[in-house]
């Protein structure tokens, strides 16, 4: 009877054991709690990005996607505007630089243009005031698209009837529809609608189990850290300009960066803070392309930018996080459209 009660006993031990155990297991994971006052500087993505100069309509998203992926807009015959914001790479083509006109080289990365309609300004300058204005200018640089004039442009366009069509459908209270700026008008609708929502997104509008308790602790850091004094609202960015080298001077100051565009001394390295909504999908980084990875940009940026100099594991919990704002790719809405042939009238490439 005694060596019975024994067992028993032993056995009420270690149930007891196992429970302490099983509490223990589950304190140890920690629900990590983000507060709702820091969520208070960002917004979840729209549907679209909408323009009150400029109004989205179906004539013109069509054309729009049409030209967006127009290689006839180049001199050459060869290049789109795809070619160097690829949308099925999430809006880059993982280049330092783009390949221009006869293998040319530009002197800037080319940036996504998803979410990048709602970007205060566009180019790292900000030298155009939005997409549409944007859409304008490398067709005619000589190192990209490089096509002469307006006038070649235009006649290209009017020289295939179904584009002289689609124009008139999307501008139809214009007498001369195919010009320049409403090119650059319908190519601006298209990408109003380049919009990646992300798991982020669900994390704000309430789903608080849209992110894992890593990625919170990542966004509890990226806060502390001090990211958000320029990578706020919307798009994490894409709301301000600042100086590159603020805490320390940058290494490279070969790009005079908005000064390039202003000639005021005041605004030498000043470049217009990206978006970080697809930052894990848009190597390499920098207005130059010279930073391959992430973990180097997530580094450089807080010694040069906030003066702190982060550990691996600070940068890889960053990464964490910035990886939650990696979106869908739209891929219905970028599909391919079967682009107008060319006439006899068409102009030939011109590869001088």
């Amino acid at each position: 009877m005694k060596r019975l009660s024994a067992v028993l006993g032993y056995g009420f031990l270690l149930a007891i054991a196992a429970g302490c155990s099983k509490k223990t297991e589950s304190a140890a994971v920690p629900v990590v709690i983000v507060d709702p006052i820091k969520l208070q500087m960002f917004q979840p993505l729209p549907e679209s990005i909408l323009s009150d100069k400029n109004p989205v309509t179906e004539a013109k998203e069509t054309l729009g996607r049409m030209l967006y992926y127009e290689p006839r807009l180049s001199k050459g015959q060869s290049i789109s505007c795809n070619s160097c914001h690829m949308l099925d790479k999430y809006g880059v083509d993982l280049q330092p630089t783009s390949d221009g006109h006869k293998g040319q080289l530009g002197d800037r990365n080319s940036p996504t243009v998803y979410n990048a309609a709602g970007h205060f300004v566009q180019f790292w300058d900000g030298r155009a005031a939005d997409v549409e204005e944007q859409a304008k200018g490398p067709v005619m640089n000589p190192v990209e698209m490089a096509m002469p004039s307006e006038k070649r442009v235009v006649a290209v366009l009017k020289s295939m009837p179904e584009y002289v069509a689609l124009f008139k459908k999307a501008f139809p209270e214009d007498k001369d529809p195919v010009n320049y700026g409403n090119m650059a008008r319908a190519i601006g609708v298209f990408e109003r609608k380049l919009v990646t929502p992300s798991r982020w997104d669900k994390f704000l509008k309430g789903d608080s189990q849209a992110l894992t308790n890593d990625e919170k602790t990542g966004f509890n850091l990226f806060m502390e850290t001090g990211c958000q004094a320029c990578h706020m609202g919307t798009y994490l960015g894409g709301a301000m300009y600042q100086i590159l080298g603020l805490a320390k001077p940058w290494p490279d100051t070969s790009d005079p960066g908005r000064e390039k565009v202003t000639g005021n001394p005041v605004d030498r390295m000043m470049f217009k803070v990206p978006g970080l909504r697809n930052v894990a999908e848009t190597k390499p980084y920098y207005h130059n392309g010279k930073m391959q990875t992430l973990e180097q940009a997530v580094s450089a940026m807080a010694e040069y930018q906030l003066g702190k100099k982060l550990r691996e594991s600070q940068v890889r919990s960053l990464i964490t996080f910035l990886k939650t704002l990696t979106g869908e790719i739209p891929t219905e809405y970028i599909k391919m459209p079967v682009l107008p042939k060319s006439t006899g009238k068409t102009p030939k490439p011109d590869l001088e």
